[in-house]
């Protein structure tokens, strides 16, 4: 014999929801609760989700070469990517004069792309990925260096995972360095200078 229970709230002992219907929306839990798969348990999904995994990813980059001395911040040119059918998840990051600004708190992969075309030897030549937490002074959070022994295309690879705390005063920035006068390669058709951000999970 089968047994059909209709309603539309279920409670426990206390009164406080357990599961919720309203209007075709299922409530599980509620604000604060925890939400438990027991080990050995499978969650299948076979319609979409939204709201789990990641949230928010999105790409820029340099849209022209720029002149750089030994050690500078990149500020000029960035734009979003939006060529060649780029993709991006949720509200992407701001950028103001080379400042990257985080849409909302939580842990943040970063992995920067500085090509460099070197004029000649070069000790080293490579980028930096630079961090404040107080929206002012600003640290060395990764760096990545080549050497090159005649002139050549350089590209270093920066990454770092940020837990942003504070969206108005966590933010970053990208640093070009070099034992000498260089190009940093851009453009507006192509990712070749740039940056990636992908939020892995809440801080």
């Amino acid at each position: 014999m089968t047994s059909i229970l209709k309603a539309d709230t279920i409670q426990d002992a206390a009164g406080n929801n357990i599961i919720n219907e309203n209007a075709n929306t299922i409530t599980i839990g509620a604000s604060g609760d925890t939400v438990t798969i027991p080990a050995g348990a499978t969650l299948s999904n076979l319609g979409t989700a939204t709201g789990l995994g990641i949230t928010m990813a999105d790409q820029w980059r340099i849209t022209a070469n720029t002149s750089v001395r030994s050690t500078e911040f990149l500020t000029a040119n960035w734009e979003r990517v939006d060529t060649t059918s780029p993709g991006s998840i949720g509200t992407g990051v701001t950028e103001s004069s080379g400042v990257f600004t985080f849409p909302s708190t939580g842990i943040y992969l970063i992995i920067a792309a500085i090509q460099n075309e070197t004029n000649g030897a070069r000790t080293y030549s490579g980028g930096e990925i630079h961090v404040t937490t107080n929206n002012s002074a600003y640290s060395i959070a990764s760096q990545a260096v080549q050497s090159t022994d005649i002139q050549r295309f350089v590209t270093s690879n920066p990454s770092f995972i940020l837990d942003v705390t504070d969206t108005s005063n966590v933010k970053i920035k990208l640093q070009f360095i070099s034992s000498g006068l260089d190009k940093t390669i851009g453009n507006t058709s192509e990712y070749k200078t740039g940056v990636s951000f992908i939020r892995l999970g809440d801080t």
